[in-house]
């Protein structure tokens, strides 16, 4: 009886998933605020150079750059009513005085400190420095997940996030800001691992796409709720700190959540994991299934998982055989092309000209076709040809926007808003299909596996590697 089964005796489609599914869910909701904020946080408004002090009252004549558009970060030397200048020539410098800012725009960390002309770049800096922190936390969390259990990661990264949120609502300056805002990188990093293990342990195999998209579609809802805030909250401070504060609730809530089984297995808690899954199979209306549980058929449903856990393993263990070589390298190109494409759109919807709130509703609406989609495909097409198909079908339609005129704005935005699509498709599949390639032991490190006869390693690369618990790939 492998682990699913296990699991379906217990009953894997009772109210204990649902209950557990939405748990796990309502904080994604928030994640999708932190991961596109800086959408509204950072907008750039429509900005010029703030006449010298001794400027004679009236209106201030701008350069007119080349585009015929009066120019943001230049301004004349000499004001406009001397015999020195004109409206089209004259001898300009930059914004010395600082900037005045459309008084209609939102508020933002863009206008609080300056970030434009010469200082335009910090503002992508501090997405990226938000970037590194998902970055960084992956490794460094996913470890930690190994020797402490999912749960107590899960929940040490719900506080880091409200915690580090908060303070970035109160930051004084934007290096604070930026440190405020890695933090809030980890404490997401933490939470996508866990959730991700956590929310397919207690499905069969057949409803892990089922599962696995019903919380992706947490993530789209999220996407609708940011733009409704931040038209609400025009304040970023109060933007920041109303989609932070929520995760104090749910760090609160997710003690309810049930550790990992299989971790328990492995780290020698046979029976606090027995215990569990009679509580669970309590809570479905399955009492005496889970009373004929005993420790000795659960750790032999395990027993294959328990032996291997014993080998030490290391990063250097993801290149050592050349089926993990083969695939840790497509999985993580994979990856990279997946998120760099998605965020590269996802992050500049100011540059396609149409309303910023609506931009980011229609990027949101398009997840929920092409999550429904994916489910399909993934079921009947398989993993492979789906992740195939959708990465081809992104990577002509970004393509394709480098011919189409910058004037044709709404051929610019469907492209841009199918890639989108297609990209999301991506990430939802390559959740599912990262978490079903590796082996459980090397699911948070892609570690080796252990050596082996010649004749039985010869038979173990002709048999696909079957999951015993799912986890979250290379991100």
């Amino acid at each position: 009886m492998t682990f699913a089964e296990l699991v379906d005796r217990v009953s894997s489609k009772g109210p204990f998933q649902f209950l557990h599914t939405v748990l796990l869910g309502l904080p994604i909701l928030g994640m999708a605020s932190h991961n596109l904020l800086q959408i509204f946080t950072a907008a750039t408004p429509i900005h010029h150079c703030r006449p010298p002090p001794n400027a004679s009252a009236g209106p201030w004549v701008l350069p007119i750059g080349r585009s015929g558009k009066p120019e943001t970060c230049l301004r004349f030397v000499y004001p406009p009513n001397t015999s020195l200048h004109n409206d089209t020539q004259g001898a300009t410098e930059p914004c010395l005085d600082g900037w005045t800012y459309d008084t209609n725009s939102r508020d933002s960390i863009v206008i609080e400190w300056d970030l434009v002309c010469s200082s335009n770049k910090l503002k992508e800096m501090a997405q990226s420095i938000f970037m590194a922190g998902i970055l960084v936390g992956g490794p460094l969390l996913g470890d930690l997940s190994d020797r402490f259990g999912r749960k107590p990661i899960l929940i040490c990264s719900y506080l880091l996030l409200a915690a580090s949120g908060s303070g970035a609502a109160f930051s004084p300056t934007l290096p604070v800001y930026m440190v405020f805002r890695f933090l809030c990188g980890c404490g997401i990093s933490g939470i996508s691992l866990s959730t991700v293990i956590l929310n397919v342990e207690w499905v069969s195999t057949r409803m892990r796409a089922i599962k696995s998209t019903a919380i992706g579609y947490f993530y789209t809802v999220g996407q609708f709720i940011l733009p409704g805030l931040a038209y609400a909250i025009p304040q970023w401070r109060w933007l920041q700190l109303t989609v932070s504060v929520p995760f104090f609730s749910c760090f609160l809530l997710s003690w309810w959540l049930p550790e990992s089984i299989r971790w328990m297995v492995l780290s020698g808690k046979s029976s606090k994991a027995l215990k569990t899954l009679r509580q669970v199979a309590a809570f479905n209306g399955k009492k005496e299934e889970g009373e004929k549980l005993s420790l000795e058929e659960l750790k032999l449903n395990l027993q294959k998982e328990i032996s291997l856990a014993k080998v030490k393993h290391s990063l250097a263990d993801l290149i050592r055989t050349p089926i993990l070589r083969r695939m840790t390298f497509c999985l993580s190109l994979a990856w990279f092309c997946t998120g760099f494409a998605y965020y590269s759109l996802a992050m500049g919807v100011e540059e396609f000209g149409v309303n910023l709130y609506l931009l980011q509703l229609i990027f949101g609406g398009v997840d929920i076709p092409a999550k429904f989609i994916t489910i399909i495909s993934v079921s009947y097409l398989g993993r492979h040809i789906t992740e195939a198909a959708v990465l081809l079908l992104a990577g002509g339609s970004i393509l394709a926007l480098i011919f189409v005129p910058s004037d044709l704005m709404t051929l610019r935005t469907i492209l841009a808003v199918f890639g989108k699509g297609c990209l999301s498709s991506s990430f939802s599949c390559l959740f599912l299909y990262t978490s079903e390639l590796y082996p459980t032991v090397i699911r948070s490190l892609r570690a080796k596996k252990p050596k082996q006869e010649p004749e039985a390693e010869k038979a173990s690369q002709k048999i696909p590697l079957q999951p015993c618990e799912p986890g979250l790939g290379p991100s």
